[in-house]
């Protein structure tokens, strides 16, 4: 499956994610972006991120993003 790159993900986008404590289940997260993480600009399992309540996962869906 081909995830999100980096240059997709902008602050303030909303994206559902896996935390690591979730890969086993897989269960995802939904929340608004307030870090990028990752420097590179794709990673195999998806770019990490840290959410506005705090949560830091993998970006595996982008749900909306803002406009410019």
């Amino acid at each position: 499956m081909k995830y999100p790159g980096r240059d997709e993900i902008k602050p303030d986008s909303t994206v559902s994610i896996v935390r690591k404590q979730d890969q086993r289940t897989g269960k995802e997260v939904e929340g608004t972006v307030r870090d990028i993480l990752t420097r590179s600009r794709f990673h195999p399992h998806g770019i990490k991120v840290r959410l506005d309540d705090g949560s830091v996962g993998r970006v595996k869906r982008i749900l909306s993003g803002t406009e410019e």
